[in-house]
């Protein structure tokens, strides 16, 4: 009995441990993404298959502002615009002349450029968090709780207290790594940066 109740406490003494480590890491994360409420900065992303192979490389510029606010403009020639006024998310593709608009979800784990300009108190709500730090670079693992997302896991490191670069992987190992340059953080942003005028003729797609 002696030796079941010792095994009984330092499970929960192992549990208990491992619930504040956790906390730790949430609250370190919810730290840093409310010190910056607006970013600004130029990317770099590529995508690679599960294999490792090249997908897709392309460039671009984000500016973030909370809550819920987003522009996120991809360089030709996969030339794309995303935009979020904290109510709907309008994507606009010059190819096609073509503008899609559906309301913004608002679970964090629908999108990486909600994270980022989201509610942060949401944080522990959408995902299990685990972190790691090297000097002046703090990773985060965010591991989504459901599995209706866009990705099975979530890497957002940041350097020196600013967001560096991010890396996802969706569930058939396919990984996008997205690296931030040049960013600026609590500069001032209008909130007309975040409100796209669609096009006269462009096709329309209401979802």
């Amino acid at each position: 009995m002696r030796a079941i109740r010792m095994l009984l406490v330092s499970a929960l003494t192992l549990a208990s441990v491992s619930a504040h480590a956790a906390e730790q890491d949430v609250q370190r994360l919810t730290q840093l993404l409310e010190k910056s409420q607006t970013i600004e900065a130029n990317f770099s992303q590529l995508t690679l298959d599960a294999g490792g192979t090249s997908l897709q490389e392309t460039s671009g510029k984000m500016t973030v502002k909370r809550p819920g606010l987003f522009y996120w403009h991809t360089n030709a020639p996969q030339e794309q615009v995303v935009v979020s006024d904290g109510k709907n998310v309008t994507l606009w593709d010059p190819d096609l002349e073509q503008a899609t608009i559906k309301k913004l979800d608002v679970r964090l784990n629908q999108t990486p450029a909600l994270l980022l300009s989201g509610d942060v108190s949401k944080i522990s709500q959408s995902f299990d968090i685990t972190s790691k730090e090297q000097g002046e670079v703090m990773d985060f693992t965010l591991k989504p709780k459901t599995k209706d997302t866009l990705f099975d896991s979530l890497r957002v490191s940041f350097r020196k207290g600013l967001i560096n670069d991010m890396q996802l992987v969706d569930s058939v190992g396919q990984r996008t790594n997205i690296l931030f340059n040049g960013v600026k953080a609590n500069q001032a942003v209008p909130d007309s940066q975040f409100k796209f005028d669609i096009p006269k003729g462009a096709d329309v797609i209401k979802e």
